[in-house]
Order: structure tokens, then sequence, then C-alpha cells
């Protein structure tokens, strides 16, 4: 299985997330190496021609008023790749690489950035043969693009720094002997072409929203498990309800809860809790599985979910879409453009769209931490559980601690996501003698919203442990069809805990499972409701 890029077709998130996380292979369609020819023969009758062009005939970036001849093309693209590689920390895993050059590819497969079609080759022949060059972390401006970490990928094309072979850390030179492949003479506007954009981030960004869009839509069903296991009123989820505030968001995710918990005998309605109301108020003696404490509405965190997460899943669709459209675009500067038969100087290399829309992408991942912090205090807390014994400890308590060391993670972690928000697509720094004088950092703000996915993974994980631990000691039994699959999966990881046991492996497990491929079997509302 591979993927062959088409010129005619829009590349989509999921085809690179897949293509990088399962080795597949890459190759483009013959309209893109036909338009990426054209726009190298453009570029060569330009220089021909003694045009004067930025990093073709020029210098680069506080040297861009200096004249370089093409005769000193190849040591100058050479120079530039080794002199902005100063990236710093620990090296990306090989799946995020894999994402950063399958973008750079897509790119640089629209034809637009002049590069000669046999080193654009020799790009995918190191990228197929598992050839991954280390890139550095820390140290990305995102604009000019990820200079830095796209100069470690151009780097080990002409032979230089180190890259992963077969799970080893080789030198670039011997990575491109074992695999045969010969190194790259790079040309004028070459090392541009290879590192002047926004693919660093856009790798990252794609990779980190996937499965971000993922646990939000496997959130819902562990919404609907907590409704269950907090004995939650189904009402404010009616879809009729949310007619009357037209967010396609809300409506959506009221509708999906609302579907999921039809069959559920756990969930309650306004109905069941105002015939008990009625009935105390009358004086008379009703059973009720619940604590003494019945009110006709639920807390927030229960009765606003569509609410919250609705404007959660509209921001999702808005960076999806800007996601896509980056990696679909020629990042490039300077530009040859075939259709026209010109060169332009522009700066689709900034990365502020790509930096905004992480920077969402954190705020929405956080809002979902914050409402699972809360039902986490709901369900631990005995006063606000609806019935559920004090620290979901049913057996020996006080003996016993339950669920109680759990929260001191939640509370941590949430703490930290909500540190972590602070935006980084403002936080604009000048360099390069004022030349590069606004910037984005989309790059550090992508980093950021991937450490904030696994942070809010963490805490989402642990509602879920307590969700299962809560309908356990109602009764299992009285679960949705919608909500019991994923309440057997959680209890192959981890049993009910009738004894305190250390939760560190158990959550990591869950927090694994939720970040995985697995959860799409999990996500489908049942026959009659609406698809997640």
């Amino acid at each position: 299985m591979g993927l062959t890029i088409e010129l005619s077709k829009r590349v989509t998130i999921d085809q690179v997330a897949d293509a990088a996380r399962n080795h597949h292979r890459v190759d483009l369609d013959d309209s893109a190496w036909k338009r990426v020819a054209a726009s190298r023969e453009l570029l060569d009758r330009f220089v021909s021609d003694g045009r004067v062009i930025y990093g073709v005939t020029t210098s680069v970036g506080g040297f861009a008023d200096r004249f370089v001849p093409a005769a000193d093309a190849q040591q100058l693209q050479e120079n530039l790749i080794q002199a902005v590689a100063t990236n710093v920390g620990a090296y990306l895993d090989e799946q995020t690489t894999r994402a950063i050059m399958i973008s750079r590819v897509v790119s640089l497969s629209l034809g637009n950035s002049a590069i000669q079609p046999d080193n654009l080759r020799t790009y995918l022949d190191i990228l197929n043969a598992g050839i991954v060059p280390c890139i550095p972390e820390k140290g990305s401006l995102g604009t000019s693009g990820d200079l830095g970490p796209l100069a470690y990928v151009a780097m080990v094309s002409i032979g230089k720094w180190k890259a992963y072979l077969d799970g080893r850390i080789v030198d670039g030179a011997e990575a491109l002997h074992l695999a045969g492949i010969e190194p790259v003479k790079l040309s004028y506007k070459e090392g541009l072409a290879m590192i002047n954009g926004t693919s660093g981030m856009v790798g990252i960004a794609l990779l980190t929203y996937q499965r971000a869009r993922e646990l939000v839509d496997i959130y819902h069903v562990v919404s609907a498990l907590s409704i269950e296991g907090l004995a939650g009123i189904v009402d404010p989820f009616r879809p009729e309800v949310h007619t009357v505030k037209p967010h396609r968001g809300q409506a959506s995710s009221a509708e999906r809860i609302y579907r999921g918990l039809e069959d559920s005998g756990l969930a309650r309605s306004e109905r069941d809790i105002e015939a008990l109301l009625t009935a105390r108020r009358e004086g008379r003696s009703v059973p009720h599985p619940g604590s003494e404490k019945m009110a006709i509405e639920d807390a927030y965190s229960i009765r606003c979910t569509p609410q919250i997460l609705g404007p959660v899943l509209d921001s999702l669709d808005w960076i999806g879409t800007t996601i896509e459209n980056e990696l679909n675009s020629t990042s490039d500067n300077p530009i040859v453009l075939p259709d026209v038969e010109q060169a332009f100087h522009n700066g689709h290399f900034h990365g502020q769209y790509i930096a905004m829309s992480m920077d969402h992408l954190g705020i929405a991942l956080t809002t979902v931490t914050n409402l699972a912090n809360r039902r986490v205090d709901r369900f631990l807390d005995q006063s606000n559980s609806n019935g559920l014994p004090a620290f979901l400890c049913q057996e020996n308590p006080g003996l016993r601690l339950g669920l109680m060391g759990g929260q001191f993670m939640t509370a941590s972690v949430t703490a930290e996501n909500r540190a972590l928000t602070v935006p980084m697509s403002i936080q604009s720094l000048t360099t390069t003698a004022d030349f590069q004088d606004i910037v984005s950092f989309g790059f550090v703000a992508a980093r950021r919203a991937r450490e904030i996915l696994r942070n809010a993974t963490y805490v989402v994980a642990f509602e879920l442990l307590c969700a299962c631990q809560a309908v356990d000691i109602r009764g299992a039994d009285g679960m949705s069809s919608w909500t019991r699959p994923l309440y057997d999966r959680v209890r192959e990881i981890v049993p009910y805990l009738d004894h305190d046991v250390t939760l560190t492996d158990h959550l990591e497990k869950i927090a694994d499972f939720l970040l995985s491929d697995e959860v799409g079997a999990f996500i489908t509302v049942p026959a009659g409701g609406v698809d997640g």
C-alpha cells in the first residue's frame, strides 16, 4: 500500500498520517512530475536571462542584498542548510519526521518551487528507504518556514548530519550508502526549496490534530458513560432543545449523547426526578437509588456538555481545514509558476495559520481537560455524586483510599495544560537584522499542542476509569449499548478496583488506547443516531 500524490487531487490529513505511521511508500503521479520539471526549466531560463532572484542569484536572509554567481550556487545552498541547522533538544520521533517529510513532498509536488526532479526523486528515495533524519525539536521560528527542522532533512540528502536507519542512528552519508542512494548536488534555489516552508509545523500539526479529533469523538462516549455513572439526566441533550441555539457543534454533540443513551437504564429523565421530588414533597416514601440530595437539574459539567464540547467541535472543523489547506500549499519563497511564466517573491513561508490553529487546538483540548477534571471531582466527592461512595471506595473505606490519589494527577495536569495554552502565535520576536521582524513560532505551537493532547488524554483516562468504577457500583447491566463496548474494553485493561493499587500503568495503557487507531470502533452511535 502506498500514497501517490496526484496534482489534480487534494492530499488529506488522514492520508499523510496513515503513510507516516505505517511506513507506506510515497510517490508522485506523472502530472506532478511534469509540473516540477516545468518549474525548474522556467527558473533555468530566468538565470540564463540574468534575472535577479532571491536565493538564486542573491544570497539569503540578512545577506539578501549580496549577489552570488551561478557558479557558486551549490556552495551557497549547502552553506544555507548548514548555517540554519541550529536546533537543539531531543530528536523528534521517527513517525513525526516522516510526516514532516511527506508534507514537504506534497508542497514540492505542486511544481512551484523549482527543485530539480532528480533531487526530488532522491528526497523520495530517502523517505521510502526508511531513512529518518534526526531533527532536534527546539529552535524553529516558524517563519521563513521551519528552516532549522527542514535543514536536517536537507543535510542528510547531501550526505551530512545523521539519521535513524533500522532503529539505530548513523551518519547521513552512511545511511545513504547503505540504502544505495547517491547524495544530491544542490543547485541554485534548491536548498531554499527544501527548507523554506511550513512543512515542519504541518507534519506535527496533522498528526496531533488527527488524534485530537478522535479523542474528542471518543470523549462523547466517555461523557455518556459518566452521565450513567453519575445518574445524570438526559433531557438537556434532546435534539429539540438545541434547535433554539443554532450552533452546529452543540447540536451534534447533544444528539450524539442523547441517541447514545436512549437504551440506558442508568441515566435518568426529568420526569423520573420530578416524580421523586413530588412524592417527597407530599411525604410519600419512595425508593431512590441515588443520594438523598436530588435536584431537577444536574451540575454544569453534565448538563452543559453540548455547550462546552460544541465549540470544541466547531473549532476542530476550522483547525482541520486550516491544516489541510497548508498541507496542500506552496509555502516557498520565491515561487516559480509555470502557468504564468513568472517568479514571485512572497511570504508564503509564514506559519501564522498553523501557529494560530495550534493555539486554538490547545485551547480546545484544555477545555476538554477542564470538563474531565470537574467530572472527576463529582465522582470522588460523595456529596456531589448522587449516591456513590466517597472516592469510589466501596470496600473498606478508610482502610483503603480508593481513587483519591488519581485526582492529584488530574489537578496537576489540568493546571499544566492551562499554563500551556498561553498563545505562541503572538510571541513574535525579531531576528536576522530585523529582516525577519515578525515570526509565527508555529513549530513551537504545534509541539505544545501535542503535549497538551497527551496531558488531556491522561485526565480523560482517569475520568473514564472513574466512570467504569461508578457503573460497576450502580450496576453495569444498566449501561447503554453505546457505552457498554467502551466499558468492556477498559475492563480488559483494568478490573474493578476492590483493593488499592498503583494506577500509573493502568492510566498509561488507557491513554495509549485513547490515542490509538482502535478507538474508531467505539465512536459510532447505535442505529438510529448520528455518527461521530
